[in-house]
């Protein structure tokens, strides 16, 4: 092999090496966003829950309320 063939083939794989590093930097960041979302999903179907409890109470007490 000629030294030219070396130094580009050398050069392609630092190249890859930077894609491959890129491409986990942003993977680690995908997650880290999806781990957010998750959180904050779970906090919404919680605050749902209690919303949906404290109506059906509500309910209750009218219809409570209107049998007496």
């Amino acid at each position: 092999m000629e030294q030219s063939e070396v130094q580009a083939l050398a050069d392609k794989l630092d190249r890859l090496i930077e894609r491959c590093q890129k491409l986990e930097r942003d993977n680690a960041t995908l997650r880290d966003l999806q781990d957010d979302w998750n959180r904050e999903r779970a906090q919404l179907m919680q605050k749902n829950d209690h919303a949906k409890h404290k109506i059906e109470a509500m309910i209750s007490r009218l219809r409570a309320l209107e049998h007496h």
